[in-house]
């Protein structure tokens, strides 16, 4: 290596050393000792005692567990097709030469910067059963109010609604960026052969904006699997545990219940499905994902 190969790796080192040490130490770190804690039973109050297995063993037969997990997988069905339509929906509104487009984009990306406690709180008072916003609009069209935080059946329902409070934040930002980078020509000469509106979108801007969704889609089911605000301060879990959600249960036994082994091992079983479930989607996009030329990759 020459000196000059040698000043330049030293500088490349130097310069992302406080991203290392940032990784390392807040990512990194923590992640390996979550990794050591699983296997271990630990009160916080007393030194941890080694288990082995048997935090995920435990997992397995814990019928709480199986329920938040299978609220969470209930909520990303729900959530993430419905975000991912309404996001990719405004971006097509808004993806047009209109005036104050500007204005509109960002009023739209304004749910976005709120904080997540405060639309929690609001979110409250909208569905309040007694005096909530959606009930008395539901009164006054002659319609049966509904118990929208206070029934087994609504309860969760509400929470994909809180979920859809923020379309028109990242993920349309996103949808905005990767329509602007169709070539208007391909669209130009669909039109000069006679297509639709409809076609065209069907046709051309969905192929070229497949790898758009399938980015949204990834980033929005790790999203929704680790929702835990609306669930913690809304319904706290219920009525009946059912909105007791995957990271609200984990918050539980860390910070309520003291079994901080336990919690490690509902991280890291999160964390594996999520892997999992991200390289299942990795393979199944070659069939559906466009690449520019035409060609999935092999």
């Amino acid at each position: 290596m020459t000196p000059r190969a040698r000043r330049e790796a030293l500088t490349g080192f130097l310069l992302i050393l406080p991203w290392g040490l940032g990784f390392c130490a807040f990512t990194a770190g923590p992640m390996a000792i979550s990794l050591v804690l699983s296997l271990t039973k630990w009160d916080i109050l007393t030194a941890p005692h080694y288990v082995g297995l048997a935090n995920f063993a435990n997992l397995w037969h814990d019928p709480l567990f199986w329920m938040a997990l299978r609220n969470t997988l209930a909520y990303t069905v729900l959530t993430v097709p419905l975000s991912l339509a309404g996001s990719l929906t405004l971006a097509l509104l808004l993806n047009r030469r209109v005036p104050a487009v500007s204005v509109l984009r960002a009023l739209f990306y304004l749910p976005e910067l709120m904080p997540t406690v405060a639309t929690a709180i609001i979110w409250t008072w909208l569905l309040n059963t007694h005096f909530g916003l959606l009930n008395y609009l539901l009164s006054r069209l002659g319609l049966p109010q509904v118990a929208w935080l206070e029934s087994t059946t609504w309860a969760l329902p509400s929470l994909v609604l809180m979920g859809l409070w923020t379309i028109g934040g990242n993920r349309m930002l996103i949808f905005l960026a990767g329509l602007q980078g169709i070539p208007e020509e391909l669209h130009e000469a669909a039109a000069l052969d006679g297509a639709s509106r409809g076609r065209r979108l069907w046709h051309v801007t969905l192929p070229l904006l497949s790898p758009v969704i399938f980015f949204n889609f990834v980033l929005g089911v790790i999203a929704s699997f680790q929702v835990f605000t609306p669930a913690y301060i809304v319904t706290n879990g219920g009525p009946a545990d059912s909105t007791l959600v995957y990271v609200l249960y984990l918050y539980r036994n860390g910070f309520q219940y003291f079994q901080m082994g336990y919690a490690a091992a509902m991280a890291w079983v999160m964390l594996l499905l999520l892997l999992a479930f991200t390289w299942v989607q990795f393979r199944l996009m070659q069939r559906w994902v466009y690449y520019e030329g035409g060609a999935t990759p092999g």
